[in-house]
């Protein structure tokens, strides 16, 4: 069981390194990454219209956008202290059967949290686009 268990935890560590070093390399690269990507899609949600020095219709999109990006800054706090908690839970647990089952549970629930908040992000920034869009706002994009 402890065997299976540290080649299981060993192969998390591993994902990890290896998806930060890649997301890494795309930064190097010039792309930015997953994280920059998203940054960029929430600044261009936030970044206000102005026309002649003056804030035009583009008020509200500012105000989502601004409103997703601390959502989702929040959120990443929170899906990060639960995979944290749920790692250490599960490497103190000393082989005890129910100690790994909580912590298994916790990352496991960390980790839907985390397709849910991709999942959001998705949608919000589809639906902010198509409103921006029909209401002449946007650029197509």
């Amino acid at each position: 069981m402890k065997a299976i268990s540290k080649i299981i935890t060993t192969g998390i560590v591993a994902s990890a390194v290896l998806v930060t070093a890649a997301n890494g390399v795309r930064a190097a690269a010039g792309s930015g990454g997953i994280t920059g990507s998203i940054q960029t899609g929430l600044n261009s949600a936030a970044s206000p219209y102005t026309q002649g020095g003056q804030t035009t219709a583009g008020d509200l999109p500012k105000l989502v956008g601004n409103l997703i990006a601390q959502a989702i800054t929040l959120l990443g706090a929170v899906l990060l202290v639960m995979l944290l908690w749920g790692g250490f839970l599960w490497m103190t647990a000393g082989g005890e059967g129910e100690k790994v089952k909580k912590a298994k549970a916790i990352i496991q629930n960390a980790i839907i949290g985390l397709v849910i908040i991709v999942a959001a992000y998705a949608i919000a920034n589809f639906v902010i686009a198509a409103l921006s869009n029909a209401t002449g706002g946007g650029t197509g994009s």
